[in-house]
């Protein structure tokens, strides 16, 4: 072996020494800390969809809104005529 491929097997021993003292524990560690996020927000999205189903299951009395807002209304109109009646029997009223 000469020098030169001496000095070759040298750095190629380095090479590989710090691939595997150095880039793959980094690439594992950031691989880690990537999928604990990933849990993270499955764990966000699941509590997410539970809240949501809870919330709609609080929605189901909405549709009935309607109704009561076209009941009061025509109780209103109801007690206007009642009112009006009331005022014509009592003294000073319309006549």
């Amino acid at each position: 072996m000469d020098n030169l491929s001496t000095g070759g097997a040298i750095m190629w021993w380095i090479g590989v020494a710090v691939l595997f003292l150095v880039v793959i524990p980094l690439v594992l560690a950031l691989s880690l800390m990537v999928l604990r996020r990933l849990r993270e927000i499955r764990d966000y999205a699941a509590d997410v969809l539970d809240n949501g189903v809870r919330v709609t299951a609080n929605l189901e009395p909405v549709p009935a809104l309607h109704d009561t807002l076209t009941l009061t209304a025509s109780v209103a109109d109801g007690l206007r005529r009642y009112v009006g009646a009331v005022s014509r029997l009592l003294p000073g009223g319309n006549r």
